[in-house]
């Protein structure tokens, strides 16, 4: 079979066998049920309807079957249980650092690294425990303690580990950022919490070329007034010096050894702040804190992702996506964190794969965009790699096309577990995603997340199943932010989830749960399609086109125009030697319309250089209508905002075009 079976949304691909289901951390975790509580559940949906129906039951649960180290007063679990504002676990207090390195006895490795100039290399517990220990009193040596800031501008190495759980073993906040945003897009996001230390790597390697960021780093400094010391990783050049105000990171590790000490705070005390995209205005600056991100983590990687003591867990991340601090949390149950610096696709696309094989990867985590880029370039994985400890592959960032389903089981593996998740950086972790013990159908999310109660809202906000509405979380999940830094008032907060419906969290996804609970991500509800009045979703639409070999990324929007007339443009970026010609803007049509509807297809069809996305990969889709629309660049989109802000340059200024053309 040369390429990706021919499938449809539903089909089946994957059922765990006997054997696969015996061995995951659920059926382990439902034994435990019975043992322990006296509870049984027949099937998932059971599970799922009690751990959201009692919240306290379940939540306590997680905490003892994990065996975190909780001190105080573990008895009141959900304290205040209304949205926003919800407690968790008050009187209780714990540190992340701590049960990550609770593990520090076991003999194999916390991290496996690779980068494009490094070969693989693994760090053991020991080895991380003494380096956390020794960052740990650098920075209290700095005059870092309880709730101050540290930020980093730092790859995807083992370095950035290191400081961030020295960080947290201190009680301090922890703020990061990839090297290859840009300048002012990291002061945007740092100026805002005035942090006391950041640390930053002198420059990067990124497809064979190296980029020198000490220039970067100098205006950072001259930005942020209220840093106090500068800690300087030599990544690009070993043979970097300081410059005035700077230290190196061998002198903060290099003080006189101590006991590694854990400061233990309140269960909602600031562990990390993560950052919105920032597409308009400022990025928000949402806070996690410590225990919300222990007990979801726990349950979302152990659970759900099957992350077992010794496994080891990769995902194609940088420091500034909240993958990274998701895969962080294979340490809190024992796995080891497989990290990689670099472009996935340089030398070629089968990099990361051979890397896979050689560390021994049994979660192989990516972004729909990467396989679906792997399925289009003809890579084969399983054919060219030994991928027999491999046991699931991860995917998230957008929705992931029903063919992509497809290829993953013929150019893989065929007995591989897909874990297709969505979630987002506002509770930095999933609320639908993978179940080991249940099936895998193509186009779909196998089901709702334990403890996340994910309805989909229909306009009147009633509950509904088979059909497409609005995500919305009904009950409180522990991850949610504690706050949005600099919102003390917490309206920021109220109008991002809560303004649509009072007491709900509204996520901003369209959202179908199927009769079998299984989920389809439609799409942004913010760039809803809506012709002759029928609501649906781009991806399902930008699914299709994609499959045609012609097609290497689209984009569709839909606009309002007076008179009461919708026009909607579809936009592709062709594949190399292809060109949008009468016979391929034909056949996309068709291909439309014989998938979905003739109300799908496009008025137009436009072949643009590249496709905007956000620094972490998403669609902007919303400043781009917005573009259309007519409103100014400085408006729609802030400066850094865009992974390649040229992307944009074709829509500014189009809306002059559209006018013209729909009259």
């Amino acid at each position: 079979m040369n390429g990706p079976r021919r499938i449809a949304e539903g089909d089946l691909l994957w059922e765990p066998s006997a054997g696969f289901r015996e061995a995951t951390t659920m059926t382990a975790y439902l034994g435990w049920l019975e043992r322990e509580r006296g509870l049984r559940f027949d099937d998932y949906e059971t599970l799922w309807r009690w751990s959201v129906d009692d919240l306290e039951a379940f939540w306590s649960s997680i905490v003892d079957y994990y065996d975190i180290p909780v001190q105080g007063d573990r008895s009141r679990v959900l304290g205040r249980a209304t949205l926003p504002g919800a407690t968790w676990f008050e009187g209780a207090r714990l540190n992340y650092a701590e049960v990550v390195l609770r593990h520090a006895a076991a003999d194999r490795p916390a991290l496996v690294f690779q980068s494009e100039r490094a070969s693989l290399r693994a760090v053991s517990w020991a080895e991380l425990e003494a380096s956390v220990a020794a960052a740990a009193v650098g920075l209290r040596r700095l005059g870092v303690g309880r709730g101050d800031r540290v930020v980093a501008v730092l790859p995807n190495i083992p370095e950035a580990v290191v400081a961030f759980l020295a960080c947290a073993s201190l009680g301090a906040i922890w703020a990061s950022c990839s090297p290859d945003f840009g300048t002012r897009s990291l002061i945007d996001r740092f100026a805002q919490v005035s942090p006391k230390v950041l640390i930053a790597v002198d420059g990067y390697t990124y497809g064979g070329k190296p980029f020198d960021r000490r220039g970067v780093i100098e205006e950072i400094r001259t930005e942020l007034p209220s840093l106090e010391r500068t800690v300087l990783v030599p990544y690009l050049d070993p043979a970097t010096a300081p410059r005035a105000g700077e230290s190196m990171w061998t002198d903060l590790i290099a003080g006189p050894s101590e006991a590694l000490r854990f400061e233990a705070v309140p269960f909602d005390h600031p562990l990390w702040v993560l950052y919105s995209s920032g597409t308009t205005g400022l990025p928000k600056a949402i806070v996690h804190g410590h225990g919300g991100i222990v007990i979801e983590h726990s349950k979302v990687l152990g659970l759900h992702c099957d992350v077992r003591e010794g496994d080891r867990m990769f995902w194609f991340t940088t420091t500034g996506w909240m993958m990274w601090n998701l895969l962080l949390g294979s340490l809190l149950v024992g796995g080891t964190a497989v990290l990689y610096d670099g472009n996935p696709g340089y030398p070629t696309l089968g990099v990361l794969w051979e890397m896979a094989a050689a560390a021994g990867v049994t979660l192989f985590g990516t972004s729909a965009a990467f396989l679906a880029a792997s399925m289009k370039a003809g890579v084969r994985p399983g054919a060219d790699h030994d991928l027999s400890r491999l046991r699931a592959i991860g995917s998230t960032g957008s929705p992931l096309a029903v063919e992509v389903f497809g290829w993953v089981y013929d150019a893989i593996k065929p007995d591989v577990w897909l874990v297709s998740l969505s979630g987002g950086t506002d509770v930095c972790s999933a609320f639908v995603g993978g179940v080991p013990t249940l099936p895998v159908h193509a186009g779909e999310l196998q089901a709702r997340s334990l403890g996340a109660k994910v309805e989909a809202f229909d306009e009147a906000g009633r509950s509904v199943i088979g059909e497409t509405g609005e995500l919305v979380l009904t009950a409180p999940l522990p991850s949610m932010p504690v706050f949005f830094w600099n919102d003390p008032d917490g309206s920021r907060y109220r109008e991002s989830y809560f303004e649509m419906y009072p007491g709900v969290w509204r996520h901003g996804d369209w959202i179908r749960i199927t009769e079998r609970g299984s989920a389809v991500i439609e799409g942004r509800s913010d760039s809803t399609l809506n012709r002759g009045g029928i609501r649906f979703g781009t991806s399902e639409l930008c699914g299709v086109v994609e499959r045609l070999p012609e097609v290497r990324d689209s984009l569709v929007i839909g606009l309002e125009l007076p008179g009461g007339r919708y026009w909607m443009p579809l936009f592709i970026v062709l594949a190399e030697g292809a060109e949008l010609d009468d016979d391929l803007t034909a056949r996309i049509r068709a291909t439309i319309r014989e998938a979905l509807s003739q109300r799908h297809v496009p008025d137009v069809v436009i072949a643009v250089p590249a496709v905007p996305r956000t620094l972490t990969g998403k669609k902007m889709e919303v400043p781009v209508k917005r573009l259309l629309q007519g409103r100014p660049l400085a408006e729609v989109a802030a400066p850094g905002a865009t992974a390649d802000p040229s992307a944009l340059d074709f829509f500014v200024g189009y809306s002059d075009v559209i006018r013209a053309m729909t009259g």
